[in-house]
């Protein structure tokens, strides 16, 4: 297996781009990460999309964003996970490149979530639970998250205002990414306020849908090296699978896909959790930001929002998380939210992320859920000096 690094990254702002359709997002980060990493080509093309065939009837993004790119002719195709889209198909794109099926891979994630509103995107979004049992009785992801929520509560003793902080760190780091969907900051006691969605989940809890592309391109770290000035090498890669329906789960306050899939990138990279200098988080909701911290190996279970109440998962904290504002204030672009936090991840250990800048990291941990951890994908990516 050959090492393998980024050389290129594109994104284009989370947000409701009426504008803009599947192809010109995803065209538009392509470009960006192309121009990046110097090339004009590569040898394939993957796409990360969850709901377009929901969302905007269009199915085959492969070859589509293949010939919108004018890359016809190279081997293109679609990676479906739900949201866990955009880190499985960055897995892909790296199991390419390391067995030497191609020298350079362009990931793409991509997704249009604003143009199908109420019902229609309620209906969409669904369709990432278990059609039988969960969505086929009304069930929505945000209540599925609710009865997690509730349930971590009660078996932890913990207060809904103790998961306030997360929120607070995203949209506090979101104000100051110009890609993100929302830059307001959020005041303290707010969380507790704010309308429900589906109690005890808010609206300053979950977080909001959006359209956006971004992207990857990757080669190998021999060759990486000449292309540009700082490589972002893929040290470790894992992804894992649990139960669709949490109900079937052994136990439903355990991402198992998320510890497997983790344990995996660990054991690859040779690294403990210990190690990792930030992590990107799949905070869709504040509980499985807890879920996550506990799973991977950050904190005791049952004591993941200790993190957040303590201040550690600040920019200038111990452990920090969703540098860029994360899921809950950059947007949630589905499909295509894994190759985000790949490229937030990337910038980081470049140097690159601005004024949302965390200063001397090394490694980072880049960690993207499919629905509420049935599918989870972890990657470990090293600044290569």
């Amino acid at each position: 297996m050959r090492d393998v690094s980024i050389v290129g990254v594109g994104r284009t702002p989370v947000g409701e781009h009426w504008q803009m359709g599947l192809r010109q997002l995803a065209l538009a980060a392509i470009q960006a990460a192309l121009h990046d990493a110097g090339l004009e080509r590569v040898d394939a093309l993957i796409v990360a999309n969850a709901l377009g065939g929901n969302l905007s009837g269009q199915n085959h993004l492969g070859a589509l964003i293949a010939d919108v790119a004018g890359l016809a002719g190279v081997e293109a195709l679609r990676v479906e996970a739900a949201d866990a889209s955009g880190g499985l198909a960055l897995r892909q794109g790296y199991l390419m490149v390391a067995s030497g099926a191609a020298e350079t891979v362009l990931v793409v994630g991509v997704e249009k979530a604003t143009d199908r509103q109420g019902s229609e995107r309620g209906v969409a979004l669904s369709t990432v639970l278990d059609a039988d049992y969960e969505a086929g009785q009304g069930a929505t992801p945000a209540a599925m998250a609710a009865l997690l929520m509730r349930r971590y509560m009660y078996e932890f003793g913990v207060e809904l205002a103790q998961f306030e902080p997360f929120s607070i760190n995203a949209h506090a780091n979101g104000a100051l990414n110009p890609f993100a969907m929302y830059r307001n900051r959020l005041r303290e006691g707010a969380f507790g306020k704010a309308p429900m969605v589906a109690p005890p989940v808010s609206l300053f809890d979950g977080a909001p849908e959006g359209d956006g592309a971004a992207a990857l391109v990757l080669t190998s770290t021999e060759r990486a090296s000449d292309m540009v000035p700082v490589p972002v090498r893929v040290r470790g890669s894992g992804a894992a699978s649990d139960t669709l329906a949490l109900h079937n789960r052994a136990d439903m306050l355990f991402l198992r896909a998320a510890n497997l899939a983790a344990g995996r990138a660990y054991a690859q990279a040779e690294i403990g959790p210990q190690d990792v200098d930030l992590a990107e988080l799949h905070d869709s909701y504040t509980v499985l930001t807890a879920l996550q911290l506990e799973a991977v190996g950050f904190a005791e279970r049952g004591r993941g929002w200790e993190l957040a109440v303590q201040g550690m998962i600040a920019r200038d904290g111990r452990l920090p998380i969703s540098t860029f504002g994360g899921l809950k204030a950059r947007g949630n672009p589905l499909g295509a939210t894994g190759v985000y936090q790949a490229a937030e991840v990337a910038l980081q250990l470049r140097g690159e992320a601005g004024d949302n800048q965390v200063p001397g990291v090394r490694l980072g941990l880049a960690l993207n859920l499919g629905g509420l951890g049935a599918t989870a994908v972890a990657h470990v990516l090293e600044r290569v000096e």
